[in-house]
């Protein structure tokens, strides 16, 4: 058995590997850069070794500082969690020439299942069902765009590389390919240095099912049932579930049997995921369901099927990396019950969900769910990479069980200051599409002005606001006047105790009353020292200051000016000094944690103040561009 872990990555998954490691009597190791110094994942574990800068390609993705920290700390075993190194065949097969365990599939079948087409091919070989589409190694313009034509649109253009939703786009008409194969080749070089593509004819009622497979050296495969991925953003998941809705067990049966028959046919180790595209439009069909790709590793998912299954996969990952026969045989696995497990990101829907790095000032978990996360209250979530701040898994006997307690899990908890996507989530969950399980891949694209929407306060957050003020802050102080000074109603000794309270968010002005009345009205709410009081409705917390001076003002740059909304890369630019442009266009490309964002202009007008070129790295709020209106040059000030 392995006795000491390094584990090769960083936030929950880190810390989720340690917790199962430490149960196991296994030591850890974590690794850090310049902006993980104090991470929750260097806290959590019983060593840390430092490997280099912020940015991931100068830390977390060099594999020599990692195995060397492996050899400082006398690890015999590496797991690189999800990401960053964790299907990269190079660095498996480098831990395994510097004498190391690797807690992960051989590199063979790394490779096998890296590239998207040479895995379609070998899935064809096996008998495994694959989406019609274009393999093939002619990566030409002319070439692509007459097999998108021979598909039929709409098509989809894929990285061979990767995964995460990066390098993919949706193509609707002719005229749309080469600028959309322009933009997919550029975002799969930058994120896997390999820009070839591949085809596939667009599936119009596409869920996207998955199925947890895993292999040991002695020969065995088994299947740990299939999950539910369709609710997707942009091609990256939003909300998982296990098992599948709507899954009949003769479907179940040729999907699971399709996966092992995929993993086999790479000699497959460890924990994997086959990842399947269904035709939904006539419900769920073995007839229907097509091969998409392969995961080489563990996935942010899994905890919903070790909930459906009462297994431990990081377990199962230690010990056939030991060289331990898999724990159980297919026969001895069954699903228990409905699992649903939602990504809490650090980003904002309203503004196109732009991430929001920063500190976590207050951080409250209902503790009715499995919760998995790297950040504890203090710590910030920074803007070198994926800002996610949870996962949330709840286990109920059914699927409206589960679904019911997630809801509720995000009415009782709050994270604050930084935004969140809590209030997008309750939202997706209350859909009566998502309830009611009719379910694709482009329901949150039809429905996301809704689910993005911010509310003003209502009457009853307002309600809530003045009962916990009136109950915390009033009886701990002693009636003390001073929060009244903006506004306050006068009263007699025999009246009811009724006074007004000013309160503040996002730069506006809200009164409530602070009364003696009854302070329960059923939302989460909770009164802070520094006199924030924090409202829930909805999965959306509202952070109300009593003072004007704390009050959580956003800053905003004069009409046409195009601020970088983070710290990121400017990877094109389109315009010029003095170029005419539209509402809409596209100005420029910032590139910023692994993610390509379009700033465009406002409104018609002429490009002035160009203050950066492609290459250039800028810092959030830094005016890159503006665009003045086309009015104003016709008629200039005097």
């Amino acid at each position: 058995m392995i006795q000491k872990l390094l584990i090769a990555n960083r936030g929950e998954i880190a810390c989720r590997i340690m917790r199962t490691a430490r149960a196991m009597g296994i030591a850890t190791v974590a690794v850090y850069s310049d902006a993980d110094a104090k991470a929750l994942h260097v806290r959590s574990a019983d060593e840390a070794v430092h490997i280099g800068p912020s940015p991931a390609a100068e830390s977390y993705l060099v594999g020599a500082k990692i195995i060397a920290a492996a050899k400082q700390t006398g690890a015999d075993a590496i797991h690189p969690g999800y990401g960053f190194l964790s299907e990269n065949a190079d660095f498996a097969q480098a831990v395994l020439d510097a004498g190391l365990i690797w807690v992960g599939p051989k590199p063979s079948s790394i490779r096998a299942m890296g590239l998207k087409d040479a895995a379609k091919a070998r899935m064809i070989e096996a008998g495994v069902p694959v989406t019609p589409g274009y393999l093939g190694s002619d990566q030409s313009l002319e070439r692509l765009t007459t097999e998108a034509e021979a598909i039929g649109y709409p098509v989809l253009i894929k990285a061979v590389a990767g995964g995460g939703g990066k390098g993919m786009r949706k193509v609707d008409a002719p005229a749309d390919f080469a600028a959309s194969l322009e933009s997919c080749r550029r975002e799969a070089k930058a994120s896997f240095g390999n820009d070839e593509v591949l085809l596939e004819k667009w599936i119009t009622s596409p869920r996207h099912i998955e199925v947890q497979v895993f292999g040991d050296s002695h020969g065995n495969v088994v299947h740990l049932f299939e999950r539910d991925c369709s609710l997707q953003r942009r091609h990256q998941k939003v909300i998982e579930e296990a098992p599948a809705p709507g899954m009949d067990a003769a479907t179940r049966e040729a999907i699971c049997a399709a996966a092992v028959r995929a993993a086999k046919a790479v000699d497959y180790e460890g924990a994997g995921t086959i990842e399947f595209i269904a035709d939904a439009s006539d419900g769920l069909r073995a007839d229907r369901i097509f091969f998409m790709e392969m995961n080489t590793r563990l996935q942010v998912e899994h905890p919903v099927t070790e909930e459906i299954t009462g297994v431990d996969l990081v377990e199962w990952q230690l010990r056939v990396a030991s060289g331990e026969p898999l724990p159980k045989q297919q026969g001895e696995l069954s699903i228990n019950g409905h699992a649903i497990e939602a990504r809490l990101y650090a980003e904002d829907p309203a503004k196109g969900f732009l991430p929001s790095p920063g500190r976590v000032d207050r951080l409250l978990f209902d503790y009715r769910a499995r919760v998995e996360s790297g950040v504890e209250e203090g710590d910030a979530v920074s803007n070198f990479y994926d800002p996610m701040i949870a996962k949330v898994i709840c286990h109920g006997v059914d699927r409206e069980a589960a679904r019911t307690d997630l809801v509720r899990w995000l009415d009782n908890s709050y994270v604050g200051p930084v935004r969140t996507n809590k209030a997008f989530l309750h939202a997706c969950l209350s859909l009566p599409a998502f309830a009611e399980a009719a379910l694709d891949t482009g329901l949150i694209e039809r429905e996301e002005t809704g689910l993005t929407a911010v509310s003003e306060p209502s009457a009853l957050v307002l309600k809530t606001a003045g009962a916990r003020f009136r109950r915390d802050w009033l009886d701990w102080t002693g009636w003390d006047s001073r929060p009244f000074k903006e506004g306050v109603f006068g009263f007699r000794l025999n009246a009811p105790a009724r006074r007004t309270v000013a309160l503040h968010l996002d730069g506006q002005r809200f009164e409530a009353d602070a009364h003696a009345g009854d302070t329960s009205t059923g939302l989460c709410s909770n009164y802070e020292p520094d006199g924030t009081i924090i409202v829930t409705e909805a999965g959306q917390s509202y952070f109300f200051s009593t003072s004007p001076d704390v009050a959580n003002g956003q800053a905003s740059a004069a009409d046409g000016a195009i601020i970088a909304p983070m710290p990121g890369k400017v990877i094109a630019v389109d315009v010029a000094e003095g170029q005419t442009v539209t509402a809409g266009q596209r100005l420029m490309v910032l590139e910023a944690m692994k993610m390509e964002h379009a700033l465009t202009a406002p409104f018609d007008g002429v490009v002035e103040g160009l203050t950066v070129s492609a290459g250039a790295q800028v810092q959030v709020d830094a005016v890159l561009v503006t665009v003045v209106p086309a009015s104003e040059k016709l008629h200039p000030s005097p």
